[in-house]
């Protein structure tokens, strides 16, 4: 049986990241941090790091919240027929071109209402088993991210995988690496070694 991996399309996007809307109802919507992919055509896609998961707000929802009491039907309604998408970003951090990785930002841009797939658990380890996980300075350089947080949950994701296809150390590699490219700055080291530490509690 073929997972279905898809979750949401594509309304708008840059060299640095894209924005993406699903449904409400949507059952697989990502969470924070989850490594996705955005198919371009046959040979080009682009991966990138969910972030900044929100709903933006419309007069509808502001005048029904003021109204006080809302009957079940009300809010089932608005969240199951209203047309208001979970939008949330995608920072870019790779992408794959005739079948080979590479952990620079994408030279190409994918086109709007492309759909979006989350990785499956071996995908998440053939692009972040490429290279020597350079892809880690794009989410030390995205200034809108929460990046202890970022770097938390992606590393999890990750390990996880990596366990599950049979790398345990992983994260220690992905660790040493993280020290390495913030050893200049004790500060933003720090919070992102606070942050892993709950992973390490958590990973396999």
């Amino acid at each position: 049986m073929t997972m279905n991996t898809a979750f949401g399309r594509l309304l708008g996007a840059s060299t640095l990241e894209s924005l993406v809307g699903c449904r409400v109802t949507q059952a697989n919507v990502p969470a924070f941090g989850t490594l996705a992919r955005l198919p371009v055509d046959d040979t080009y896609q682009v991966y990138g790091l969910v972030y900044n998961i929100h709903i933006e707000e419309d007069g509808t929802v502001r005048q029904l919240a003021a109204a006080g009491d809302i009957r079940d039907e009300v809010v089932r309604d608005n969240r199951e027929n209203r047309t208001v998408p979970i939008e949330f970003n995608l920072l870019h951090v790779g992408y794959e071109e005739n079948g080979r990785i590479s952990h620079l930002l994408p030279p190409r841009i994918p086109l709007s209402l492309e759909v979006i797939h989350a990785c499956t658990p071996a995908e998440v380890v053939r692009f972040t088993g490429a290279g020597r996980l350079g892809y880690f300075r794009h989410i030390l350089r995205a200034e809108q991210a929460p990046i202890p947080e970022l770097f938390a949950a992606h590393l999890l994701q990750a390990s996880r995988a990596h366990a599950q296809m049979g790398d345990p150390h992983w994260l220690q590699r992905a660790q040493q690496e993280i020290i390495i490219l913030l050893r200049d700055d004790y500060a933003a080291l720090m919070n992102v070694l606070n942050a892993l530490a709950d992973v390490a509690q958590t990973a396999p």
